[in-house]
């Protein structure tokens, strides 16, 4: 584990002095937590954008799929299955490891708990204790066995008689031990071609294992050398949090303002816009009052003037008129009589002939006119927009209200920024991996170096290997030939002495792969029996418990070492076993290729947090964000003057008018009476009278007041000037009337509605100002949360990924089990299943010889004919054989005899 304890120095050096556990544990985050749920849930901040962290890229892939040869493993793995179906013996492995921990002695196994165990593991292993059994006694007895056998043949018995029985269903026998040996040697080839298969895949794989050495190697260079740029650009992506820190108050105005402003949109300006509306729509009436006002006063004013204007010359034209009239009627004409009633009665309607309204009379409107004229110059329009404008002017009153706090916040920032630098560089870390770097290079020449000498002894190996399955193949060779040479030799018409040369042949062939069988076997056996119980527990205490990851179950059981300590890695690491960090969860952890600092847990060592909750975000910068403040308090919605102006235009003399007296000469008509019909009666009284100079006199003034009439009242009343100006002037007395009764009351509610907005202003939105201050500044807080969370997040996932180690076991575990303990594991299931077939192979053969081999003695039966004694027999010879004629009688003996005799001559 030399290699784990750089990788931690590279991040935690020196830092096991200066950091304990006291800062993990401080109760502090815990009732930060607590406060955080109490108060009410901060509103969501602006994510960073603070980039990718330099990935490594990591050239090792552990996995392997080994192809065709994967369906003979999974068949070993069955045949293991078969033999060993207990589940992985975890609890008795850690009880046997917990015991023996001191040293095994003799005298501990004797005690009852040892020997519970022990017959836990003869149970655990009974398969294999079976098998190996079995496989020893086939050591021990097959050659005891061959022996026997051939001492046993020596003497002619078991088979070595060269005398074969002639049988009716010899063709038959022959046919099944022929094709029994045939099936017996294609199950033994196809165990050679296994064993090879396997044999040949270590070499193989061997080559293999160097790919990913060097691929593991330098994925630990990779993970050494892009470290240190990881660290960099964490504690460079502060500049990040502080530019946006920086920014947010450099735009303090606009952005605290901007929220204040639309939360008074919110929750304030509904009412102040009703207070606003009533202002305004106060203001507006009040305007729209003085305008009307002034436009009536003009309208009076203008009206009077023409009305003025025309009434005095028609009041001229009548007074002429009148007074011609009067001078006629003075004529002395007039007094006679008659004459005199028609005068008398025109000269009591000369009264008639005047105007009936004076308009000269009624009061001047100049100087109220005046007053409204200097209230309406004062422009009142603008206090809607000026509250309106009240809110716009938020950021610029924020950025003057927090200039100071802006710079003191700069330089607090700035500060920082260099302590996490100069924290970062406290560390030798580059030193560090270059030394790594170089144990690793050095490391890496050092394992090639053996290179050469892993591929002679693979080289010794493969030919061990390929030796003990020419034993195999030479059994099959002998027996492939033998078969070959009595099946092609064998003739149905030879008697078992007179076999040709290769069917004898083909049987010696057959009997020699016999002996070479009983020579080889127990060698093969011997051997198949221990790599089976090397590499079949190998495969099942190690390899399979490996692979679902039992084996750290193991590792990580507490107190597994010592009673004293409860975890074996972080002891070994850190010499602080009370630490929760297990082999296991590392290896999880960095299978996911999670950071180093998360898979060994350094926050117990060096805790991020504390750290940048010291520097990032500190009481004093914390002081200064609580310190904004913002006030509202010199909104003014209207000045002095306004006010002033509004209360001069109630007192503008608009109300002390005399409106009736207006009224009253309006409602009257133009003239007293109607002068077409008064010039007509005229003319009627004037036609009474004789004819003469008075009757053409009084026609004469009928005549002139019709003229008047036509040239002075009808233009008047076509043009409509006159018909207007009294109409404007009495809807303008009315309408002035009518309002000057309410404008000190108007005046009134406009002043008070403004006081109204303005307490709003000032008063009302002062929780708003100060709920959203305390929004920005945790706006602020959030940046630098968020640049230590994705601190502590990198750290966890992407800095410093440990992908190598999980890496590192993962080939560990491909190399042993994969590459070689399968490759052992199908090579003694090949070469095992060949020894066994070598017994049945032996029979087959031997049995099969006889029927090949040329025999000495032969058995003949020949029929007596006729002679009525079908049980005498005879024995006779024919050439150097002895012909056997028996059924009833012997003659065993003598036909020995002959035989010896034979063979003397022969040597002779």
């Amino acid at each position: 584990m030399l290699w784990t304890s750089w990788l931690v120095l590279l991040l935690c050096w020196g830092t096991t002095s200066g950091e304990q556990q006291a800062d993990g544990s401080d109760g502090t985050p815990a009732r930060a937590r607590a406060d955080i749920h109490r108060q009410r849930s901060p509103p969501p901040v602006e994510p960073l954008d603070f980039g990718f962290v330099p990935a490594a890229v990591y050239d090792t892939h552990a996995y392997y799929e080994p192809g065709p040869i994967g369906i003979l493993f999974h068949m070993v793995h069955a045949f293991l299955y078969v033999i060993q179906p207990n589940p992985f013996p975890k609890d008795m492995i850690v009880k046997v490891i917990q015991q023996n921990m001191g040293g095994i002695k003799l005298e501990e196994w004797r005690k009852p708990d040892n020997v519970v165990l022990l017959l836990q593991w003869i149970y655990y292993e009974v398969g294999f204790l079976t098998c190996a059994t079995i496989g020893i006694t086939l050591v021990v007895l097959i050659p005891i066995i061959g022996l026997c056998f051939c001492v046993c043949r020596c003497c002619e018995n078991c088979g070595g008689e060269m005398h074969q029985r002639q049988r009716k269903n010899a063709d038959c026998q022959r046919g099944f031990y022929t094709a029994s040996l045939v099936a017996t040697s294609i199950f033994i080839i196809l165990g050679v071609l296994i064993a090879y298969a396997a044999n040949h895949n270590v070499t193989t794989q061997i080559k293999s294992t160097r790919r990913l050495i060097n691929t593991n190697l330098r994925d630990l260079k990779t993970f050494a050398n892009n470290t240190p740029a990881q660290v960099e650009y964490l504690t460079a992506q502060y500049t990040t949090a502080k530019n946006k820190v920086l920014s947010d108050l450099d735009n303090i105005g606009p952005l605290l303002g901007g929220r204040i402003h639309s939360q008074l949109e919110k929750e304030v300006v509904p009412s102040l816009d009703t207070a606003l509306r009533m202002a305004g729509a106060k203001v507006e009436n009040a305007i729209k009052a003085m305008r009307e006002t002034k436009e009536a006063l003009e309208n009076v004013s203008s009206s009077l003037e023409v009305l003025q204007e025309g009434t005095a010359k028609l009041q001229a034209s009548l007074s002429g008129e009148r007074a011609s009239l009067s001078n006629t009627l003075s004529d002395p004409a007039c007094t006679n009589g008659a004459v005199s009633q028609t005068c008398n009665t025109i000269r009591s309607t000369l009264s008639q002939l005047g105007i009936n309204a004076d308009f000269s009379m009624l009061p001047d409107l100049s100087h109220a006119l005046a007053n409204v004229n200097t209230v309406l110059k004062t422009d009142l329009s603008n206090i809607v927009q000026k509250g309106y404008s009240s809110f716009n002017d938020t950021p610029k009153l924020v950025h003057e209200q927090t200039k100071n706090i802006v710079s003191g916040v700069k330089g607090m920032l700035d500060k920082i920024g260099t302590e996490i630098n100069s924290f970062s560089k406290m560390f030798p870390v580059e030193a560090s991996l270059v030394n790594f770097t170089n144990f690793l290079t050095k490391g890496q020449k050092n394992i090639e170096s053996y290179y050469p000498q892993v591929d002679q002894l693979d080289f010794y190996r493969w030919i061990g290997c390929v030796a003990a399955l020419c034993m195999v193949v030479l059994v099959l060779a002998f027996n492939s030939l033998g078969l070959l040479c009595g099946a092609c030799g064998y003739d149905k018409q030879a008697t078992p002495t007179t076999r040709g040369c290769l069917s004898n042949t083909g049987g010696n062939l057959l009997m020699a792969g016999v002996g070479f069988s009983f020579i080889f076997a127990w060698v093969l056996m011997a051997i198949v029996t221990t790599l089976f119980v090397v590499g079949g527990n190998i495969e099942k205490l190690i390899c399979e418990p490996l692979a679902n990851r039992q084996l750290f179950k193991i590792i990580d059981t507490p107190f597994l070492v010592h009673p004293a300590k409860k975890n074996f890695l972080p002891g070994m690491l850190f010499q602080n076993p009370n630490i929760d960090l297990t082999l296991g969860s590392m290896y999880r952890d960095c299978h996911e290729n999670n950071g180093l600092y998360h898979s060994l847990q350094l926050e117990t060592m060096f805790n991020i947090n504390s750290f940048l909750n010291r520097t990032v975000y500190n009481k004093d910068l914390a002081n200064v964000f609580e310190s904004v403040r913002v006030d509202l308090q010199d909104i003014l919605l209207l000045e002095q003057a306004g006010r002033d102006n509004l209360i001069n235009f109630a007192n503008s003399g608009v109300g002390e008018i005399d409106y009736e007296a207006y009224l009253a000469e309006v409602n009257k008509g133009v003239t007293l009476v109607d002068l077409l019909s008064f010039s007509t009666d005229l003319e009627a009284q004037a036609d009474q009278l004789p004819r003469g100079a008075l009757e053409n006199a009084l026609k004469g003034h009928a005549s002139s007041i019709r003229q008047i009439h036509r040239e002075q009242v009808v233009p008047m009343l076509q043009a409509m000037k006159y018909v207007r100006a009294r109409s404007t002037l009495s809807q303008s007395i009315k309408q002035l009337q009518r309002m000057s009764s309410d404008l000190p009351v108007k005046v009134t509610n406009i002043l008070s509605a403004i006081d109204a907005a303005e307490y709003l202003i000032t008063h009302n939105a002062s929780h708003v100002v100060k709920r959203e201050t305390k929004v920005f500044t945790q706006s602020l807080e959030g940046y630098f949360k968020q640049y230590t969370v994705w601190v502590k997040n990198s750290l966890t996932a992407e800095v410093a990924q440990c992908k190598p180690i999980s890496n590192i076991v993962d080939s560990m575990e491909i190399v042993a089990c994969s590459f070689i303990i399968d490759s052992v594991n199908t090579f003694w299931f090949g070469l095992g299943g060949c020894c066994i077939l070598l017994i049945p192979s032996i029979i087959f053969s031997v049995k099969l010889a006889k029927y090949y081999r040329r025999m000495d003695t032969e058995d003949v039966f020949e029929d007596m004919g006729n002679t009525g004694n079908p049980g005498e027999h005879m024995c006779d010879i024919h050439g150097d054989l002895a012909v056997v004629r028996y059924e009833q009688c012997f003659c065993l003996h003598a036909c020995r005899g002959v035989t010896w005799w034979r063979d003397v001559l022969q040597s002779l």
